[in-house]
C-alpha cells in the first residue's frame, strides 16, 4: 500500500524486518523456574539459611561429641565378683581374668557412636524440614518485598497502552521503592501534560483552520458557479478547489489522528465485518475507475470500540490498497475472522514491491515509499498513522507483511 517507485536491478539485499514490542500485548507466558527476581532471591535466603543450618549442626556435633567424650571416661576401681551385662556389647564374664575397666570403656566408646549417629540422622532430617520450610518462607517473603515492582510493572505496561492517567501511588514506608515509585509518577505526571498539550494544540489549530477553508471553499465554489467566468478563471478556481479540499483532508487527518491518540473509554458491541462491507462499498467507485478487484469473505465478530473510528481504520487500509496497486489486474482482498479472544481484520493487495525495511516508515505520519511524501495525489499521507493510532486506542496491533509478487499484507487484531 504504498506509492510506485522505479525498479532496482542491483543493490543490498533487503534487511530483514526489526521485531517490535507491542505495548498492548498481553504478558509473555514464562516457566515457573525462569530465573527471576523472586526465584533469585528465595534461593539466596534458603541458601543461606542451609548454609547456617549445617554451620550450626556442625557446632552441635563437636560439642556434643566432645561432651560425651569427657562425660564417658570412668574414674572408679572394681574389686570383688561382679556380675556386669549390656545388651549393646559383650562383657566379659566373671573370673575370666579379662580387664573389666577396658571392657567397660570400650562399651561406652560403642554407644557414644552409636549416639552421636543418631544425632547426626535426626539432626539432618530436621534441618532438611527446615530448608524446605525456609525456601517456602523465603518465596512467600520474596514476593511481599518485591510487589511493588509487580505494581509498578503493570502501571507501565498500562500507560505503555496509551493511558498516561495511571498512577502508581505507592505506599508504605519511605525506603528505595516508594522512591523509585514516585520518581516514575512525576515522570507519568509530565508526559502526560506533554501529550495533552500536544494533542490540545493540534486540535485548536485544526478547528482554527477548518473555518477559512470552508469560507475559502464557498468562494470558490459561487465563483466556479458563474456563467460569466472566464475559462482561465474556472481552470484557476479548480485547481485553487483541488489544492483547498486537499488542505481540509490534511486538517481533518490531523483533527483525527489527535483523537485517535486517546484510550477508547466509552465503547459498544461493533460489527466488524459490517464495518468492514462499508469500508468495501465507499471504495469501490474508485476501485472501479482503477480496475482493481475488490473480494474477500468476511465473517461476522463483534468487537467492543467505537464505530466511527473501526469504520475509519478499514476504509483507510482498503482505500491505501486500491490506490497503491498496479495498473493493470489488480486486486484487494478484504476479510475478517474470529480467534480465541481476538478480531482481525486482514487487508491484502497487489501492488509494487515494498522492502522490508521500510514497513515500519510508511506507518509514520507523512511518510510514503521512497521519497514521495505530500506531493503524491492519492492522499496527504496520513491514512496508515491513523489506522495504527485509532488501532492502539483500541488496545489492538497492527501489523504488515510485504508480499512476495508485491504488494502488502495489512492484518489488524482487536481485543473482543
Amino acid at each position: 500500500m504504498s506509492a510506485p517507485a522505479p525498479h532496482r536491478s542491483a543493490g543490498p539485499p533487503p534487511a530483514p524486518p526489526k521485531p517490535t514490542w507491542d505495548p498492548t500485548a498481553p504478558p509473555r507466558s514464562y516457566p515457573w523456574l525462569r530465573p527471576t527476581i523472586r526465584i533469585r532471591l528465595t534461593l539466596l535466603y534458603g541458601g543461606m539459611f542451609l548454609i547456617a543450618g549445617m554451620v550450626l549442626l556442625t557446632i552441635i556435633y563437636l560439642l556434643a561429641a566432645q561432651a560425651l567424650q569427657d562425660g564417658s571416661r570412668l574414674s572408679l576401681r572394681i574389686s570383688g565378683p561382679v556380675q556386669v551385662a549390656s545388651d549393646t556389647c559383650e562383657l566379659p564374664p566373671s573370673g575370666s581374668g579379662a580387664d573389666l575397666g577396658q571392657a567397660l570403656d570400650a562399651c561406652l566408646q560403642l554407644q557414644r557412636r552409636i549416639a552421636l549417629d543418631s544425632l547426626l540422622q535426626r539432626s539432618l532430617l530436621a534441618l532438611m524440614g527446615l530448608a524446605v520450610a525456609a525456601f517456602a518462607l523465603g518465596y512467600v517473603m520474596a514476593g511481599r518485598v518485591l510487589s511493588p515492582l509487580g505494581r509498578i510493572t503493570r502501571t507501565a505496561r498500562q500507560v505503555a497502552g496509551s493511558d498516561l492517567h495511571r498512577r502508581i501511588e505507592l505506599d508504605g514506608p519511605d525506603d528505595e521503592l516508594k522512591e523509585l515509585s514516585d520518581t516514575f509518577d512525576d515522570m507519568l505526571d509530565r508526559l502526560d501534560r506533554a501529550f495533552t498539550a500536544q494533542q490540545r494544540f493540534v486540535a485548536n489549530a485544526s478547528h482554527e483552520l477548518r473555518t477559512p477553508l470552508a469560507i475559502n471553499r464557498t468562494l470558490l465554489e459561487v465563483q466556479l458557479s458563474d456563467p460569466d467566468a472566464s475559462v482561465e478563471v474556472q481552470q484557476l478556481g479548480r485547481t485553487l478547489l483541488a489544492t483547498n479540499e486537499r488542505s481540509e483532508q490534511l486538517v481533518e487527518g490531523l483533527l483525527l489522528l489527535a483523537r485517535s491518540e486517546n484510550e477508547i473509554i466509552h465503547r459498544k458491541p461493533v460489527d466488524l465485518a459490517e464495518v468492514a462491507d462499508q469500508a468495501v462499498e465507499q471504495a469501490r467507485p474508485e476501485a472501479e475507475r482503477k480496475g482493481v478487484e475488490v473480494r474477500g469473505v468476511r465473517q461476522p465478530v463483534y468487537v467492543q470500540g467505537n464505530g466511527v473510528l473501526l469504520e475509519r481504520i478499514a476504509l483507510n487500509l482498503v482505500q491505501n490498497a486500491i490506490r497503491y496497486n498496479v495498473a493493470e489486474g489488480g486486486w484487494v482482498t478484504v476479510t475478517t475472522e474470529a480467534t480465541p479472544g481476538q478480531a482481525r481484520l486482514t487487508v491484502e493487495n497487489t501492488g509494487p514491491q515494498v522492502p522490508a525495511y521500510e514497513v515500519d516508515n510508511l506507518f509514520e505520519p507523512f511518510r510514503r515509499l521512497r521519497t514521495e511524501r505530500t506531493g503524491s495525489d492519492k492522499g496527504v499521507g496520513l491514512g496508515l498513522s491513523i489506522v495504527r493510532s485509532a488501532t492502539r486506542a483500541h488496545g489492538g496491533a497492527i501489523s504488515a507483511v510485504p508480499r512476495e509478487d508485491g504488494g502488502l499484507v495489512v492484518t489488524v487484531t482487536l481485543p473482543v
